[in-house]
């Protein structure tokens, strides 16, 4: 079956190239020129990934995927924005954003970026690790049944790793999904956490000097 993708960009010339160069790479594509007509379509439809531009009619891409976070939905996404400062960047991040492109948009770098996109996507909301389960939804990790106690952070960083299956994600990356804007979030704070994991998976978590870590289960 094609992998389904919602593309939603305003600009209706953009938005037809995006279109026929991906149903030429065998993907099925939904379009919608607005959020409020993507929104629809999510209700009607279920995507493998959403291609969301940022600046919108009525309101942002920013604020469209963070509805879609809260109602638990977890599709995988890729922001494609004009937007080059790094509270974009980030803002983009926080709301639960995958990946970033900025525009002009390289179609061949989009389309390896939607690969390395779909094939470290988790479908299943429980992941089997070892003895462990991790709630991926919930954000809670299970030793037999029984929720163990890690912070928040903690378990946010585990499923980062977790989806990430094998590749290295960066300090950056883990930082901008941790950490709100505003807050600190030092080299310091984060190895923090990766220690808290390396309690319950001494083995899994790999340091990736001077770049980021990778889960290596």
């Amino acid at each position: 079956m094609a992998t389904k993708i919602l593309l939603l960009e305003d600009d209706q010339l953009f938005n037809e190239t995006l279109q026929d160069f991906l149903e030429e790479e065998g993907f099925m594509i939904h379009c919608a020129l607005d959020p409020y007509s993507a929104l629809d379509l999510t209700y009607k439809s279920t995507y493998d990934l959403y291609l969301f531009d940022v600046n919108l009619p009525y309101e942002n891409g920013f604020d469209l995927l963070k509805k879609l976070r809260t109602s638990g939905d977890l599709t995988p996404t890729i922001f494609l924005t004009s937007r080059d400062d790094k509270s974009s960047l980030t803002q983009g991040f926080e709301t639960g954003a995958d990946d970033y492109m900025k525009k002009p948009i390289d179609l061949d770098e989009l389309l390896l970026r939607i690969g390395a996109l779909l094939r470290r996507q988790v479908r299943k909301e429980r992941v089997n690790i070892g003895d462990y389960t991790l709630d991926m939804v919930a954000k809670t990790l299970y030793l037999h049944d029984k929720p163990l106690e890690l912070t928040q952070k903690a378990v946010e960083l585990l499923v980062l790793l977790v989806e990430s299956k094998g590749e290295v994600v960066s300090s950056e990356i883990i930082k901008n999904r941790l950490w709100a804007a505003g807050q600190h979030a030092s080299n310091g704070s984060l190895r923090v956490y990766i220690t808290q994991l390396k309690k319950y998976f001494p083995q899994a978590i790999e340091n990736v000097r001077g770049i980021g870590y990778k889960w290596i289960v």
